[in-house]
């Protein structure tokens, strides 16, 4: 019965196309919204993930990078003073308004990043060139991405304004899409003279911090925070907080739900086509099955040669969908668009689709009812 399910699918494959179409264009609508999700959601945590730091110290119960405050900039001495931190940077966040030369432009809001502007910087290590970084020590010198500088109405070389002061764009580097506002990097001294708050001189909103050795954070963490004299504080490891900021913009936003909803919708019509489509291949080949029951094959059996012929389906549309996933993606990076797939959620939506295939499978076994061997007296 396993060679029948594979002959038939080969010899009658223009019947099993509709299916097949379904379930590629559901896998790629998965793949896609996946995509997307860890595209748009992953850039909130594009300052832990470009960066090389290892250990992140912000104010306690900090949900994502861009809620952070103020810190003494004593506790940068604290970390400097742990036999097992090799080095310790300061990073600023500031709010900010750009305002470009074209009077018809409306402000924008813009995340403004003060960062070390030494050559071995933690910060940003990961896309930002070393000579551009050196950049960033002139006055009034930032960077953004380049998909943003029309949003800013901005261009290398061009000057504009932020929260009142003059900045000049030196550079542009990929990577700094930011979620509901624009990236600007700048150095420590710039961004302090863009902060329209009153903080102090050497304080920073984080304390980014790199190991000796990768497996001493716990201890390290146990011995910073035991020592509440700094005021309050939080450590967290790169990782940690890099979840931390996605969970947040993912679920606690609500925004979770809508890409959820999203998903259950794709799955419900790819079942509901592809049920469909092959319950109507079993409708026209009712005869072919009735002879087959009247030959003493079961009920079951002919169901399980049905179901492996959806899954077979479902192999070949995962395969489709997943060539012009592979196509589609790779179009929307060329064109700027926020989208990344990791390995562990590309075989999810793999299970998906073929779980969809075997559903379908099992919801058109009911038109096997209808392969009465009494129809063949006729």
């Amino acid at each position: 019965m396993i060679s029948l399910a594979r002959k038939s699918l080969r010899h009658e494959w223009r019947k099993f196309l509709p299916a097949i179409l379904a379930l590629s264009f559901s896998g790629l609508l998965l793949i896609a919204q996946a995509a997307l999700v860890l595209g748009i959601f992953g850039s909130a945590a594009v300052y832990v993930t470009a960066s090389s730091a290892d250990l992140w110290v912000g104010y306690p119960g900090t949900k994502s990078v861009s809620f952070g405050r103020t810190l003494s900039p004593d506790l940068a001495m604290r970390l400097r003073m742990d036999p097992d931190i090799r080095a310790v940077e300061s990073y600023i966040w500031v709010d900010g308004d750009w305002r470009g030369k074209a009077r018809q432009q409306g402000a924008v809001s813009v995340y403004v990043s003060g960062i070390d502007t030494r050559a071995e910087a933690m910060m940003f290590s990961r896309v930002l060139p070393a000579a551009l970084r050196a950049r960033l020590r002139e006055p009034g010198a930032v960077v953004v991405d380049p998909a943003d500088l029309d949003q800013l109405g901005a261009h290398v070389g061009g000057s504009a304004w932020i929260n009142g002061q003059p900045v000049q764009v030196v550079g542009v580097i990929s990577g700094l899409r930011a979620l509901g506002g624009v990236n600007v990097l700048t150095s420590l001294d710039n961004a302090r003279l863009l902060d329209s708050t009153t903080s102090p001189a050497d304080s920073a909103t984080y304390f980014v911090a790199q190991l000796r050795t990768p497996g001493s954070l716990a201890k390290v963490r146990a011995r910073i925070q035991a020592n509440p004299a700094f005021g309050a504080f939080e450590l967290w490891s790169a990782k940690e907080f890099a979840s931390r900021s996605q969970h947040y913009w993912l679920f606690d936003t609500g925004a979770g739900v809508a890409v959820f909803f999203m998903a259950i919708i794709v799955c419900l019509v790819g079942a509901v086509i592809t049920s469909q489509s092959l319950l109507a291949l079993v409708v026209a080949s009712a005869r072919e099955y009735a002879t087959l029951n009247a030959l003493g094959v079961s009920f079951q059996s002919l169901a399980r040669v049905l179901v492996e012929q959806s899954m077979w389906v479902g192999a070949i549309g995962l395969l489709i969908g997943g060539l012009l996933s592979a196509a589609l993606l790779s179009l929307a990076a060329l064109h700027g668009v926020p989208v990344s797939m990791s390995v562990p959620v590309a075989l999810l939506c793999a299970v998906l689709v073929l779980a969809l295939a075997f559903v379908s499978g099992l919801l058109a076994t009911r038109g096997l009812w209808r392969a009465d061997p009494a129809m063949l007296l006729r």
